[in-house]
């Protein structure tokens, strides 16, 4: 990627920011471009300092990051925005949340600071940072008790729309596999792959990855702590 990803900080915390800051500005190719210290303050400078990815902690004051998350996302000036989720845990169910919210993925925030500027890279390159380990067994734990205050993303009628080679490859996607190794496991191209996904996500409403995970598991597609699969 040789364009510059311009990032937006939001964190209650001042010295997480400015620890933050000084990561991003020192690497080449990325641009802090505004903190925010509350979720208010964070969709707006979503808004007019042009961001490509905002990087959000979720427990702020005023308004949350899950709450600045859903604006976000269903905000359609706002419509290229990533968000990628902070939170001091990687057990913290709020994650949940933030995915169904319209989050492209998540960090805690004790990761290295390497991990944090790949993670900014795959979510302004419009991939959920999604993997088959600590977020897969998040995502079956939470959803294997969904909170009922939460709305949930998942329209399990709509699966109807989709080919037999479609819910098979929404079933890997839930699972955690990337392009590639969907193509791997089905004897496709990477592109065939890429081209089903996008489908996928253009017949079900969803924004990114992350909500087809979440959509997955909620509409019975992937049974939380079985094979899943249809």
């Amino acid at each position: 990627m040789t364009e510059v990803i311009r990032v937006v900080l939001a964190d209650d915390q001042h010295l997480v920011r400015s620890a933050f800051a000084m990561l991003i500005t020192a690497t080449p190719h990325m641009e802090v471009v505004g903190e925010a210290c509350h979720g208010g303050e964070a969709v707006e400078l979503a808004r007019t300092a042009r961001a490509d990815v905002v990087v959000m902690d979720i427990r702020m004051p005023r308004l949350d990051g899950i709450e600045a998350t859903r604006r976000i996302a269903s905000d359609e000036d706002l419509a290229g925005v990533k968000v990628l989720v902070l939170t001091t845990y990687d057990t913290d169910e709020h994650i949940i949340e933030a995915l169904r919210a319209g989050a492209s993925g998540f960090l805690v925030k004790d990761t290295r600071p390497q991990d944090l500027l790949d993670a900014i890279r795959t979510v302004a390159a419009g991939e959920a940072l999604l993997s088959p380990g600590p977020t897969a067994r998040l995502i079956e734990r939470v959803l294997r008790h969904p909170p009922s205050t939460v709305p949930a993303t998942g329209r399990p009628g709509a699966l109807g729309e989709l080919s037999p080679r479609e819910r098979e490859v929404l079933t890997l996607v839930a699972r955690g596999l990337n392009n590639t190794e969907i193509a791997d496991a089905l004897v496709l191209s990477p592109l065939t792959a890429k081209t089903h996904v996008s489908r996928i996500m253009g017949k079900l409403g969803a924004r990114d990855r992350a909500q087809l995970v979440v959509l997955a598991y909620e509409s019975g597609l992937i049974v939380p702590g079985g094979s899943g699969g249809a």
